[in-house]
């Protein structure tokens, strides 16, 4: 068993953290933003605004060293950090030069490196998408075709990528390419910095069955990059990938933002017993849902708190990236389940509930136990690292 209790130090963030949200965003935001009543003009100077507020407060790469321009933060404040951003769906641009990037160019990079790329990442001036997944090559990321071969002073770039998340919207790319094909798939790997405006790469968006826009695919031909963009040691790609992503990864926030639509939920409800009375099994499900919160939320505080310890949750992330997946899929059927008919109407029509946003959530959901890692890779790892089970 875990005491997850907050120290003085964690709690009085969470209420800064609270505090700042309050101040910067409209009240109605995140109700307003769930009934998609937000413009994408009001969305990203909003995210500007969020952006420069916390690159003030050294809040944007909190974890990061004091010495590149963070405050050495721990995992669970970190955790904090991302319960409130989800709970309140604040808007941001994309956290992948945080999460990913930077430590990756702090552990690996050369001094130049750090000095000409974390600042802005810190800073919050550049926006980075991480080109990794391959039509290939998803979560077997070891499988990617992408080359990458040596010209003189420059590399260049051949082959495509998926699920590019922000790729369209991004100045800076974070690319795993193959350097070496007649290597074993888990070497010959390297890691590089692009800038995603080089001729030769070509952004193609992926719109899902949601109507959202976030995935897009990403071509490269011929597109050469200086020397010096390589990353470590070339050919090690691969475990300084795997290095790098040894961050805060509790997954709370699919529980947070899970928790804030169930609670919209349990407000329809209240405010129509009719639903209720209609369809008396959404009560029960209702009740399930919360009590599927609450361990959910146990699974994820328990993360960053191991980590406090000095231990690496590696089966135990999975387990929460699972549940967590799996949760908000289920949370999108009971608003279905619930609203009935009215609530499998599309925004625009007058016979939608809750603005036609919980049909969206429901097709948004069906992506979750796909995205950042499939359930069948979770449970593999929860087998083989957790249980100690053999590979099958």
């Amino acid at each position: 068993m875990m005491d997850f209790k907050f120290n003085e130090v964690e709690q009085q963030f969470r209420d800064e953290m609270r505090s700042l949200l309050a101040e910067q965003l409209p009240a109605d935001y995140a109700d307003r933003a769930f009934l998609e009543d937000v413009s994408e003009d009001e969305r990203a100077a909003l995210a500007v605004k969020m952006t420069k507020a916390l690159a003030d407060r050294k809040w944007l790469a909190m974890a990061w060293p004091e010495e590149h321009g963070g405050i050495g933060a721990g995992h669970v404040q970190q955790m904090l950090y991302k319960e409130e951003v989800a709970y309140n769906s604040m808007p941001s641009g994309s956290t992948m030069g945080v999460d990913w990037v930077g430590p990756a160019i702090m552990l690996f990079g050369t001094d130049e490196q750090k000095a000409k790329y974390l600042p802005n990442i810190v800073g919050g001036v550049d926006q980075w998408c991480t080109l990794y997944s391959e039509p290939g090559a998803g979560s077997d990321l070891a499988s990617l075709q992408t080359r990458a071969v040596r010209d003189g002073d420059e590399w260049v770039i051949n082959g495509s990528k998926i699920w590019t998340s922000g790729g369209h919207s991004s100045n800076m790319g974070w690319l795993a390419a193959r350097t070496d094909p007649d290597a074993p798939k888990h070497r010959g790997i390297s890691t590089f910095v692009m800038d995603m405006n080089s001729p030769g790469i070509e952004v193609r968006p992926l719109v899902n069955m949601a109507g959202e826009h976030s995935f897009n695919e990403v071509f490269f031909e011929d597109v050469r990059i200086p020397g010096e963009n390589l990353v470590g040691v070339e050919n090690r790609g691969w475990y300084q990938v795997a290095t790098a992503l040894d961050y805060e990864r509790s997954g709370v926030g699919a529980y947070a933002g899970g928790k804030r639509n169930l609670e919209r939920l349990v407000g329809v409800a209240k405010e129509d017993s009719a639903l209720l009375s209609n369809n008396p099994t959404a009560r029960y499900e209702l009740a399930d849902r919360w009590v599927e919160l609450q361990v959910g939320y146990n699974v994820a505080y328990r993360i960053p708190f191991l980590q406090a310890q000095g231990q690496i949750p590696n089966h135990e992330a999975s387990v929460s990236k699972l549940y967590g997946s799996e949760l908000t899929q289920r949370i999108a059927r009971t608003g279905l389940h619930l609203l009935g008919m009215q609530g499998q109407v599309m925004p625009g029509s007058p016979h939608a509930r809750l603005g036609g946003a919980i049909a969206k959530t429901y097709l948004s959901s069906v992506s979750s136990t796909v995205a950042a890692g499939t359930s069948e890779v979770q449970r593999n790892i929860i087998a083989q690292r957790g249980l100690g089970l053999p590979r099958g």
